[in-house]
């Protein structure tokens, strides 16, 4: 699901005078925010996440995945841009909504195109079971290849938005996210990588250079192409900020909010519960915990689950999920009251549920 593409739907509904303006049609959702200390939502938005983001791509107005071969050929999407080819030389607004899905598609092959690097294998780990090693390092040699095109074809559709801003925020972006990926996979090579002892404070920053940056620069690029001002461009940025964090956070703690997980399932000992708990515990605890839950060399991720289950630091990553999905509301609160408004606040909500 691509949420910018629904953020960049918000410039629209800004007026030169502040007034919302309507889609040509899209759902509506009666949203309230509850008392308590997280806010909550009303019994008639959807409460999962499937349903979210079939409810989002109607707002959005077609499937939101670009890179859908269907999507691409059918004749709906032919006749949208020959239309759009009629409109070039006028001031027509449908131009700069135009110019907005492309920093969509950008923004997606930035994300896809890092997906597939870290799809690379760690040939020095592999053992003869799991398969030849000549595949393997094939498989590497395309994983490379493509995740370069894919980039590569997200710096040219930048160059052709002639935004220099923009380019700057993505370019930044990039950056972040290639720093933040260096960084996990630096600390991951290290054989006592599960005793290091980042704090919860380490772990947001690293979180938001890996998994926030891009989102949050790429909402605030989506205000910059409608020609909105600072203010409105940081709203844009704090919203695309917390949602990612919730969202990674909310990921992190599906191994200990699940009702069916099995014992042999892993997670990754620096998701935000374990540090959490960590924090709690004690460096030295959590390493009397972690040899404890070894046999032969192991780690005996069921026994260590139960461990981590039983202190406060799923209870704290739960809290710190709706901290930052509060922050994303508050952020979307400086927007005008609209369908795509509700929609992204309906995100938020859904990945912030953990009943």
């Amino acid at each position: 699901m691509n949420l910018r593409q629904l953020l960049f739907r918000l410039p629209h509904y800004l007026g030169a005078s502040g007034s919302p303006r309507r889609l040509w049609w899209s759902p509506s959702f009666d949203t309230i925010f509850s008392v308590g200390s997280w806010r909550g939502q009303s019994s008639k938005s959807p409460a999962h996440w499937k349903q979210v983001v079939s409810e989002a791509e109607k707002i959005v107005g077609y499937p939101t995945s670009f890179m859908s071969l269907r999507c691409l050929l059918s004749d709906e999407l032919s006749n949208i841009a020959m239309q759009v080819r009629k409109l070039v030389g006028t001031q027509h607004p449908l131009l700069t909504t135009a110019s907005q899905r492309s920093l969509a598609e950008i923004t997606e092959l930035i994300h896809t195109a890092l997906l597939v690097h870290r799809g690379i294998v760690n040939l020095n780990e592999l053992q003869s079971s799991d398969g030849p090693l000549k595949d393997m390092q094939f498989g590497n040699k395309i994983a490379i290849l493509s995740g370069d095109f894919l980039l590569a074809n997200a710096c040219n559709g930048l160059a052709l938005l002639q935004n220099t801003k923009v380019v700057e925020l993505l370019a930044s972006a990039l950056m972040d996210l290639v720093q933040g990926v260096y960084h996990e996979n630096s600390t991951s090579a290290k054989e006592n990588y599960i005793t290091d002892d980042i704090g919860i404070s380490t772990w947001k920053e690293q979180t938001f250079l890996s998994h926030g940056a891009l989102l949050a620069k790429s909402c605030q690029a989506a205000m910059e192409l409608a020609k909105h001002d600072a203010e409105v461009q940081n709203m844009a940025f704090q919203y695309g900020k917390h949602m990612a964090m919730s969202h990674k956070i909310n990921s992190d703690l599906q191994p200990f909010t699940k009702e069916k997980t099995s014992d042999s399932m892993t997670f990754n000992l620096n998701s935000a519960p374990v540090v959490l708990h960590q924090e709690f515990l004690g460096r030295d605890l959590w390493i009397k915990q972690i040899r404890e839950a070894q046999e032969k060399g192991r780690l005996d991720y069921g026994k260590l689950r139960e461990r981590i289950k039983a202190g406060k630091g799923v209870t704290s990553a739960i809290d710190l999920c709706r901290y930052h999905g509060n922050k994303a509301l508050e952020a979307l609160e400086s927007f005008p009251p609209s369908e795509a408004r509700s929609a992204l606040e309906n995100i938020v909500f859904a990945v912030t549920r953990f009943s």
